[in-house]
């Protein structure tokens, strides 16, 4: 049977229970990592952990200690071993707790830990993507926050699929690339691998951070109009890893290319020796 930890503990997923007052759910107040589980390990945890603590500071929400959020992960990892399998996704939430019936912006009570995992289901071997005609504030205050408040994502993720997209691809207020509703893009330009800098809106997403680092891919703003001479792209994500894309806005594009092979590559390596 599954279980989930809330708070400070195991519960079955039958019994787990979240006040109606819960910032999270009145307000959106709260924030959230995603992450990869191979054979019961978290990947990456150091990195997603550190920006869970970005984000949460960025929002005021206290911080649990770092032990026992790692025990949390680890044991709701090991109790679904068996219905999760040798890959899992793990999602870890953390609100602002309940705020008070006459003002759900206020609150003097403990924050809110929810962790869930579940079996990962395989990607498709590429997705296509679609330009959403809705726009990311680059000067938002959740501008590099992985927030709760996820609406504006899927309204424009449903919005693609609905388009016979797999994926949205958000620009900014400047009409320049940003990201996709749940993932970073990177793109093949003139023969160089780049990324839109964090200055462009994006999320500073954990699998961007380590392409970044263990390939040649660049960051440089990428504009609108410059997509009609990408030559290959991918999509990044915690589930997804380095995910080619086929189409861009009806644009046929290699699936994969030979930057997003050579990327594949590096990620497999840099990825095999990675110090959780």
């Amino acid at each position: 049977m599954t279980q989930v930890w809330l708070n400070d503990r195991l519960v079955e997923l039958a019994d787990a229970r979240v006040s109606v007052l819960d910032r999270g759910l009145t307000v959106g107040d709260g924030v959230f990592e995603t992450m990869k589980v191979v054979d019961g390990v978290a990947f990456a945890l150091t990195r997603h952990l550190d920006r869970l603590t970005r984000s949460a500071e960025a929002l005021g929400i206290p911080m649990p200690p770092e032990s026992l959020l790692r025990d949390a992960i680890a044991t709701t990892a090991r109790a679904n071993a068996a219905e999760v399998g040798s890959v899992g996704r793990l999602r870890l939430t953390l609100t602002h707790g309940p705020g008070l019936l006459g003002d759900p912006y206020a609150g003097d009570g403990e924050p809110t830990l929810v962790v869930t995992i579940v079996r990962q289901q395989p990607w498709p071997s590429d997705s296509v993507v679609a330009i959403s005609r809705y726009r990311r504030n680059e000067r938002s205050a959740l501008t590099g926050v992985k927030s709760t408040s996820y609406a504006e994502n899927a309204v424009a993720l449903r919005a693609a699929k609905a388009a016979g997209a797999d994926e949205a691809i958000l620009l900014n207020t400047s009409d320049q690339v940003c990201e996709g509703t749940g993932s970073n893009i990177f793109v093949v330009l003139e023969g160089r691998l780049v990324t839109p800098p964090l200055d462009s809106g994006c999320l500073n997403g954990v699998t961007r951070q380590l392409v970044l680092h263990w390939t040649d891919a660049t960051e440089r703003p990428v504009g609108a109009a410059e997509l009609a001479q990408v030559s290959e792209a991918f999509l990044t994500s915690s589930t997804r890893d380095i995910h080619p894309i086929s189409r861009i806005d009806g644009r046929d594009l290699p699936s994969p290319g030979p930057h997003t092979r050579t990327a594949i590559a590096d990620w497999e390596r840099g990825s095999a020796r990675l110090d959780p």
